[in-house]
């Protein structure tokens, strides 16, 4: 089992009303656990290595009008045009505005951005992975709120092109 895999495996368990799995594939054991005082638990027997990944670009789409409510405590109108880009989020995490407690974060609302720039980060498998700008606009709207979990493909940012 590989670290695609097993990160997969994880996000499915994490999804899934399973309180308790436990898969022996090939020498690797793998065992997650739901509740209790911490997170899932993760063991393996075999020694797996893994190499931390470079920022992530995030996926940017052209939407017309739609509600986004997951994530965020009140609806929020997600403007129309070819001006306007929708910033989702990349994988399945928990979403911060800032690099830690305390920190100014990265962005908000009204701040205007460039290519490249870091907007959050999405943590998964207590891994930070920073999320940056796929172009150069306005943060017209933050649809999630801080320290909550998003899920891949959902809207995180709405960008007016400058």
């Amino acid at each position: 089992m590989d670290l695609k895999e097993l990160k997969r495996l994880v996000e499915l368990f994490e999804k899934s009303s399973i309180s308790e799995l436990e898969i022996d594939e090939k020498g690797t054991k793998v065992r997650l656990r739901k509740g209790g005082v911490g997170p899932s638990e993760v063991s393996a027997h075999r020694h797996i290595t893994y190499t931390p990944p470079i920022p992530h670009q995030a996926t940017v789409t052209q939407t017309k009008t739609e509600e986004v409510t997951a994530g965020i405590k009140h609806k929020k109108v997600i403007p129309q045009g070819d001006n306007y880009v929708i910033v989702e989020s990349p994988m399945v995490g928990t979403f911060y505005r800032a690099s830690s407690e305390g920190s100014a974060p990265y962005v908000k609302e009204g701040d205007v951005i460039e290519k490249g720039q870091v907007l959050c980060i999405v943590e998964a498998m207590k891994l930070m992975n920073e999320i940056e700008s796929e172009v150069r606009g306005r943060i017209v709207s933050i649809l999630v709120e801080n320290a909550h979990s998003v899920e891949f493909g959902e809207p995180m940012f709405v960008i007016e092109k400058v």
